[in-house]
């Protein structure tokens, strides 16, 4: 069955017909040959997308915050401390996800829709021995990417690891475990965090991990953790031979993130890349014949998703609803931009198409809000910026 909305929201995204198949698909035993080899596949990609061919993977039945509560709790002791560098909403989130499991929490943020300044990461750095840093890839709430070109030299100068939220990013921008940043083989991501339903384009349901050495020597330095479910120990021998039992794995879901992650692999990652790069800029250049802006400048804006500001006298509910209406679904803004902006995800599987349905549908609303909107103009930006980049 075909998609009947065109769901532009920064996650879920768009499920294909072959990963909607796969999830329909007759349920195996979770111990069957057959589910077993599909796991072990998985696991395989999983690897090579995350470029952790040294430390471990976990693909498991959960979500986005259950990865970022296994990141921490596995990593860091209470009592132990870590900084965050928030750059929105979901950086936020890691504050009270750290405090209660009794973890001693700074926190730097950026102004919504800028960057964090390094040399206030600089200075932060050098009042406390970390642990651990966190910094949100892109942030939902925002759409701003943070520079892991000039945040991993800085935190691993300082010996703490670094912990990457790739929920927004994975599958969309490089997360390569393996890279030496300044090519220092010290300066690597230690762990990336992630969830099926965004950039990889599956539905809710798996989280993602990928755990350096380092990162796994820190669990292991820990004789308990406040876990059970999310102890990385208790899922190192299933990771290893999915064909053992710790707890029943999603059998469907792994169904369809296995069709998902061939996707990405038989586009290219360098060429998925690629795609999700230029597709944001063209969607926000497009949008901006609308007169729309991006809360974040060009030079910061993320691949994946856009906050996107109204122009004045266009009432936030109304478009929205309005829009929904003509079959195309995007996101309110969150806390102090409720109101004033949307948000709408361009990632995993998306196409060209798409954003030209949603640029008609956006024209006759705001057309019909009084606010005059030119839907060939825009479609003409959108395809001439998506071939220039």
């Amino acid at each position: 069955m075909p998609n009947k909305e065109l769901l532009l929201i920064p996650g879920p995204t768009p499920v294909t017909d072959e990963i909607k198949a796969a999830l329909a698909a007759e349920t195996w035993s979770h111990t069957d040959p057959r589910f077993v080899r599909i796991v072990t596949h998985s696991l395989e990609m999983t690897r090579d997308l995350l470029g952790c061919h040294e430390g471990e993977v976990f693909v498991i039945a959960g979500t986005g915050t259950l990865a970022m509560e296994m990141a921490i709790v596995n990593t860091v002791a209470a009592g132990e401390r870590i900084l965050i560098l928030s750059q929105g909403f979901f950086g936020d989130r890691f504050e009270p996800l750290a405090k209660s499991f009794g973890i001693e929490v700074d926190v730097l943020r950026s102004e919504w829709g800028q960057r964090i300044d390094p040399k206030e990461v600089q200075a932060q750095l050098a009042k406390h021995q970390y642990k651990a840093v966190t910094v949100t890839h892109v942030d939902t709430s925002t759409g701003v990417e943070a520079d892991l070109e000039t945040l991993v030299p800085l935190v691993k100068q300082h010996g703490a690891l670094f912990i990457l939220d790739g929920v927004c990013a994975t599958a969309a921008i490089e997360e390569d475990m393996s890279k030496a940043y300044q090519g220092n083989p010290d300066y690597k991501i230690d762990v990336v965090l992630s969830g099926s339903q965004k950039a990889i384009g599956v539905p809710p349901g798996l989280l993602v991990l990928g755990f350096s050495r380092q990162a796994v020597a820190a669990r292991e330095a820990m004789e308990r953790i406040p876990a059970y479910y999310g102890d990385i120990k208790n899922w190192l021998p299933i990771m290893h031979n999915p064909g053992k039992y710790f707890a029943t794995p999603a059998v469907n879901m792994f169904y369809a993130y296995e069709v998902g992650l061939q996707t990405v692999m038989d586009e290219g990652i360098t060429n998925r890349y690629r795609r999700h790069r230029a597709l944001g800029r063209a969607v926000r250049a497009a949008l901006a014949t609308f007169g729309m802006t991006a809360l974040a400048a060009e030079a910061v804006a993320a691949p994946t998703l856009s906050c996107v500001l109204y122009p004045e006298g266009v009432e936030d509910a109304a478009f929205r609803t309005a829009l929904a209406e003509q079959g195309v679904v995007v996101a309110g803004s969150l806390a102090g931009l409720a109101g004033k902006a949307f948000r709408i995800g361009h990632m995993g599987n998306t196409t060209l198409d798409d954003f030209k349905q949603a640029l008609q549908a956006m024209a006759t609303v705001l057309n019909k809000m009084g606010h005059p909107a030119d839907a060939t103009k825009a479609i003409g930006v959108l395809e001439r910026v998506f071939q220039e980049n």
